[in-house]
């Protein structure tokens, strides 16, 4: 079952007390990010993190789950109605993840 346009909404609003919020669609389901790097994604109507090994120690009730059969686990947040909760685990999560590349193009062989 695909995630509803309105939950993503929902949980991107939630999150925005935590830093800039962009939702992406990826094969019919979302990914999310903040302030720019990639966070997690939004898969069956339900918030998924990824897992840090700072994560882990800040947050270590948080249960794990995979978002799709054969996807590693990540932490699943089950209470998405808490912004200061949510702002918690997104911030520190983003603060141990490496700064993002910037992207650069590719560019054509002339065939």
């Amino acid at each position: 079952m695909a995630s509803s346009k309105e939950f993503v909404e929902y949980v991107a609003e939630q999150l925005r007390c935590a830093g800039t919020i962009s939702c992406r669609q990826m094969f019919g389901e979302y990914g999310w990010y903040c302030d720019g790097k990639f966070l997690g994604v939004i898969c069956d109507d339900q918030l998924f993190v990824k897992i840090t090994p700072e994560g882990e120690r800040a947050f270590p009730h948080l249960p794990k789950a995979p978002p799709y059969e054969g996807a590693k686990d990540y932490f699943l947040v089950e209470d998405v109605d808490n912004s200061d909760f949510l702002a918690q685990i997104v911030r520190t999560i983003w603060n141990s993840l490496p700064e993002s590349k910037p992207k650069t193009r590719r560019k054509s062989d002339g065939l």
